[in-house]
């Protein structure tokens, strides 16, 4: 019974690190799109001003 417990606290510890390391691909994939849309207008913005 007491191999059970071990078991499932082991299953506990890699799902929560699993669960870490997808959170922090996809935390890193949002900031990602968010710095692109940010860049985007500003280096159109920048691009416009050089051609006037």
């Amino acid at each position: 019974m007491h191999a059970l417990t071990n078991i499932k606290n082991i299953g506990r510890f890699f799902l929560f690190i699993i669960g870490g390391i997808i959170a922090i691909i996809v935390g890193s994939f949002m900031i990602r799109g968010t710095m692109h849309l940010w860049d985007k207008p500003n280096s159109e913005k920048k691009h416009d001003k050089n051609n006037d």
